[in-house]
């Protein structure tokens, strides 16, 4: 055997034991239960949402998911603990539409989304509201852009903190109206709903879910929601894009990241078993109901979204020049 030949045996050796290997980690992942480092609050929409999904992924892997609340700094607490975790597939991040505003909005972070982390498995969106206190003078979308451009900088509108899916959806609003609208920050968004209830907000863009029931009520007016189609919950409300500012669309997603280097075969494994969760009809309907749509994607195509939602928001955040806090 000459020289070539002997390298080429080793090198096909060599790729074989790999390929053994890797397909060794993924059949005996996992033998422990998985963290989930949640870089929010508990007991907010992404934990309701999540907690279904823990138990299913339970039941098909054999091993639980522990959910971890990690909040702080707009997610920089938990994002920077999942960064720094093993790439074993034992530790994964939660991930959102907060993260890709924070990743222009604060750019000396020690961690980068897409050269720190790869992408899992998308999981589910979920469209905003955009409502009115009763006293505005408006009754729609375009009426509300009218009012705007007669009062540049005389209207307000509140969200539950800089660089927040709120406060974000505010201000693609303001880009593609060209209108003047004041932001008012709160630290959370209890404060930011109650200050629009009592008329001290004149605007917000909140959850569906946590704002139907005072649309409902009479206790503030409807004018647009923010995904492509109209909500589920609220199917007489059009969406933004109809009723005047084409183009606009602001969700809530969520989907699952986890530190660079965690095995292939590992993340291949979690977005097959994820996927099949995410097309059952049971987990659609119950979701639905709550006002968020399942939302299945490979590895690659969610990496791509992240790409892409990254790049949304840095417009926004450099065209209206916004500051973190």
């Amino acid at each position: 055997m000459s020289t070539s030949q002997r390298v080429s045996s080793l090198i096909a050796a060599a790729a074989l034991s790999l390929l053994l290997a890797a397909a060794s980690v993924a059949q005996d992942y996992p033998s422990r239960p998985i963290k989930m480092i949640v870089p929010f609050g508990a007991g907010g929409p992404t934990d309701i949402f999540t907690r279904l999904l823990a138990e299913e992924l339970r039941k098909a892997l054999g091993e639980p998911l522990v959910m971890e609340n990690r909040p702080g700094a707009g997610t920089i607490i938990g994002t920077d603990a999942a960064a720094k975790s093993p790439p074993d597939g034992y530790t994964l991040l939660m991930m959102s539409a907060t993260q890709t505003t924070t990743e222009t909005l604060v750019p000396n972070k020690s961690y980068k989304l897409l050269r720190d982390f790869v992408p899992v498995a998308s999981l589910l969106n979920s469209e905003l509201v955009m409502v009115v206190h009763p006293s505005v003078p408006a009754n729609t979308v375009e009426e509300f852009i009218a009012l705007a451009k007669a009062k540049p900088g005389a209207l307000n509108y509140a969200s539950s903190g800089v660089g927040s899916n709120y406060h974000m959806a505010g201000e693609l609003f303001k880009t593609l109206t060209a209108t003047d609208i004041l932001h008012v920050p709160y630290k959370g968004s209890t404060g930011a709903r109650n200050d629009i209830i009592s008329g001290q907000i004149e605007m917000m863009f909140d959850s569906v879910p946590s704002m139907a029931p005072m649309i409902q009520a009479g206790r503030v007016k409807a004018l647009g929601t923010t995904g492509k189609v109209r909500s589920a919950i609220l199917p007489g409300v059009p969406t933004l894009s109809e009723a005047g500012v084409p183009g606009y669309e602001a969700t809530i997603w969520i989907g699952l990241m986890a530190p660079a280097g965690t095995p292939q075969p590992i993340v291949t494994r979690l977005n097959a078993e994820i996927n099949k969760i995410l097309t059952r009809a049971d987990v659609r309907q119950q979701w639905e109901k709550q006002g968020a749509t399942a939302m299945a994607m490979s590895p690659d195509e969610f990496g791509a979204y992240v790409q892409s939602e990254i790049d949304k928001w840095a417009k926004v955040i450099k065209a209206n020049g916004i500051k973190p806090e």
